[in-house]
Parts: structure tokens; sequence; C-alpha cells
């Protein structure tokens, strides 16, 4: 009895933990921060501002002398001989002696023949060869000083389209937080109606039995029970699929239950005073989009730099240190034997026509870029004027529905005492339960689309969120 009480214990203990575990309590900012560090995109695009940052370091060694040694082993199958065999073979073996020498009537040459076979023969067939270069760029036509800036605007373009990427991670993180607290506010609501039309179908219930009322109206008030019990459902699957939809935003298991902090508060936002007429100079400066086009227009302009520069004589300084085995720099040798060498190399490119197709191409580049700048400002100027207007139109559907949930609300409140009373029709206080509901849902849209307004508003100027 004691080991299964012991065990159920341990049981409930890892079930309470288990279930601590997957309940998660999660507020805007916690959304946006889980959000950004499991965003795939910005792990992408970290990356590629962080392979931009090398890219600058790789320019800038362009101004430095660039080293490297080379090496080489040659096995060849024959020697080199200077003399040739038939040369050595019309040598005669004996030159007689016009004057016989004790007996010596001729001298022998073969040993002669020999050593000029030896002295002609040249050991090629193991031959070495190694040597460092360095090369140091003088005057490349401006190329490399281009290059430099280009990547420098390039790691700046990569630090920029993160930070966009970024608004926009906040941007969707943030809809769908309060797509969440808008659908939950609404399922309360749902449950709200649903236990209006409970006590409702309860009452005519009873007033059926006294007769007060018809079979038809308790019907009918079945069917609107009925309605609201499917409106409940609806909302209930909702909220689920917001939250899954919100839980895989921030990289969380769409199994995970989640509940938001702003889930049960009761006013989710109030009116702002909208900027009628929204600073544009201030969105222009501060829009990352704008910086980027105009750091992508630098980039093209560096282009036109560089293919200006393949019209340009290049000049470097060279030099080597060689070294060959077998050597020749004190006869013949088999063994390494090095020296050094420094010169000035000059370049001159003659291949007008292609380096001018290069040139007018990037020139085409460079102004398309520019256009794109100047159509993104007039896009971005509509944009915000749409989100000012936006808020403005939020603010006053805020107060437009505020009135009438306080006018639903004394309906309903009328309507069911007239019920009550009997001098009120079903069908009327099944209306006004209708209108009640249709009051707070759009008042929760409203409240909603205030706060969305500011943050589109907010992404629109450039500000931060």
């Amino acid at each position: 009895m004691i080991r299964k009480s012991i065990a159920a214990f341990f049981l409930l203990t890892f079930t309470c933990s288990t279930i601590a575990t997957a309940q998660q309590h999660l507020s805007l900012e916690q959304c946006r921060q889980l959000a950004i560090e499991n965003n795939k995109a910005l792990k992408i695009a970290s990356e590629q501002e962080r392979m931009a940052y090398y890219d600058k370091k790789e320019a800038l060694t362009k101004f430095f002398p660039e080293i490297q040694f080379m090496g080489g082993y040659m096995r060849n199958q024959k020697n080199l001989h200077l003399i040739s065999s038939s040369t050595i073979a019309a040598i005669p073996s004996s030159i007689p002696l016009p004057i016989p020498i004790e007996g010596i009537t001729s001298i022998p040459l073969d040993k002669l023949k020999d050593g000029l076979t030896d002295l002609g023969t040249v050991d090629i067939k193991n031959v070495w060869a190694g040597g460092f270069n360095l090369t140091q760029p003088i005057f490349m036509g401006g190329k490399i000083v281009a290059y430099n800036d280009l990547r420098g605007y390039a790691q700046e373009l990569a630090a920029t389209m993160k930070e966009t990427k970024m608004a926009d991670v906040i941007v969707e993180v943030d809809n769908a937080y309060w797509q969440v607290v808008s659908i939950s506010n609404k399922q309360k609501l749902a449950q709200g109606y649903v236990d209006l039309m409970k006590k409702m179908d309860s009452d005519i219930s009873a007033m059926e039995q006294e007769g007060v009322v018809t079979k038809a109206d308790r019907l009918s008030v079945n069917v609107k029970l009925n309605e609201a019990e499917m409106t409940l459902t609806k909302a209930d699957n909702g909220l689920s699929l917001a939250k899954m939809l919100l839980s895989q935003i921030c990289g969380l298991e769409i199994s995970n239950a989640i509940t938001l902090k702003d889930e049960n508060i009761d006013e989710i936002a109030t009116p702002t005073e909208s900027e009628t007429l929204p600073n544009i100079d201030e969105a222009l400066a501060n829009r990352s989009e704008i910086r980027s086009l105009e750091l992508a227009s630098k980039i093209y302009a560096k282009k036109e730099k560089i293919a200006l520069a393949d019209f340009m004589p290049n000049v470097a300084l060279t030099a080597n240190y060689i070294w060959t085995n077998p050597n020749l720099f004190d006869g013949f040798e088999k063994k390494f034997g090095g020296m050094w060498n420094v010169g000035v190399v000059v370049k001159v490119p003659l291949n007008f026509a292609s380096n001018s197709a290069k040139l007018n191409s990037a020139k085409a580049e460079t102004k398309i870029k520019q256009y794109e700048l100047a159509d993104a400002k007039e896009k971005i100027t509509l944009q915000i004027n749409q989100s000012a207007y936006k808020l403005d139109e939020a603010n006053k559907k805020y107060l437009s529905t505020r009135k009438n949930v306080e006018k639903a609300d004394e309906n309903l409140r009328y309507a069911n005492v007239g019920f009550e009373e009997g001098v009120i029709a079903a069908s009327d206080v099944m209306a006004a339960h209708t209108a009640w509901l249709a009051a707070h849902s759009d008042f929760i849209d409203a409240q909603i689309d205030i706060v969305l307004s500011k943050i589109y508003l907010n992404k629109a100027l450039g500000r931060k969120l």
C-alpha cells in the first residue's frame, strides 16, 4: 500500500511538472525576443552580415603585396648531349706519329672520346625548381580603392538589410500576438453570449410550462443557443490556430500551451493622437529600405569606377627569389642554387570595345538603382499617409464602437427586464443579444486596429518598434 502511495505521489509530481513545463506565460517582449532568436531569415541575415565583414577585410588586403611560393619537380626520360654521337664517332681511335718514339707509333684517342662524351652530357633526368614571388600593386587605375569602398558599402548594406528583416519579424510577431489577444477576447465574449442564451433558454422553458410563451418561441431560442455554441466552438478553434501560428513564429513547439500576458486585460487600447501630416523627411532618413537603396546606388557607382579602371594601365613591382637543382650559376652543379631579381611590370589594356561595353552596363545598373530609390521614396510617402489615415480611422472607430457598446449594454438590460416582466417578446430579446454581441465584437476589433495601426505607422516612419 505504501509503495502504491509513493508511486502515485511521484506520478502526480511528474505530471504536474510536465504541465508546468509545457504551459508558458508570454509577454509581447518575450514573444519578440523568441522570434528574433529563432527566426531563420534573421539568422541568414546575420551570416550575410558576417560574410560582408570578411569580404571587406579581403578587399583591404589588395593594398598590400601578394606573396606566393611556387615549386616543382620534373623527371626527364633522357639527358642532354651537347656533342652529337656522330661527331664523336668521326674522331679516329688514334693518331699516327710521324716519327715513332720508343716503339710507340700512334697516340690513342679512346679516352679523349670518352671524356668528350661525358663533357657534353648534361644530367637533367631529375630537375627541381622553386621560388618566392612578391607582387606589389603601384597603380591599378583606381580599381583597388573603388573595390575597397564597394565592400565597405556592401557591409553597411548587409547590416541595413538585417535591420529591415528585424523590423519585419517584429511586425509579424506583433500582429500574431494581438490577433491572439483579439480572438481570446472574442472567445470570452462568445462564452458570455452562450451563458446569456442558456439563461434565456432556461427562462423561456419555464415560461412555456406556465403557458406564457409558445413552443415556437422556445424553439427559436434553442436555435439561437445552438448558433451561440457554434460561434463559441469557432472561437475556440480560431484561438488554438492563432496560438499555433504565434508559437511557430516564436520558434516554439505548436503543441505547447501558451498564455499571453495581455489576454485578460479589460482595455486593450485607447485612442491616440494621429499625425495628420506625418514627417516624411523623418521617414526618408530613418527607413532602412531607403538606406539600403542609397547604399546600393553607391555600390553600383563604385562598379562604374572599377569598369573605368579597365581602361587604365596597371603598374606593379615584382620581386622574386628562385633556385634550381641542377644549377648553372657556377658551371653545371647537381645541387640547389638560387638568385633574386626585381622588376616593374606594366600592363596596358587595348581591348577598348569590351571594356566600353562593361562601363556602359555599369552605368545602366547605377541608373536603375537611382530610379528604384526614387520610386521607393514615392511609395513610402504614400504608405506613411495611408498608415496615418488608418490610425485616425481606428481612433474614430474606437469612439463610435464604445458608444455602441454602452447603448447595446443598456438595450440588453432593458430587454432582459422587459422579457422577465413579460412585456417584450423573445425575438426582441434575442435581437438585443445579437446586437450586444456585435457591438462588443466591433469594439474589440477597434482596439486591435488602434494597436496595429500604431505599429504600422511607426514602421512606415522608420521608428523603433
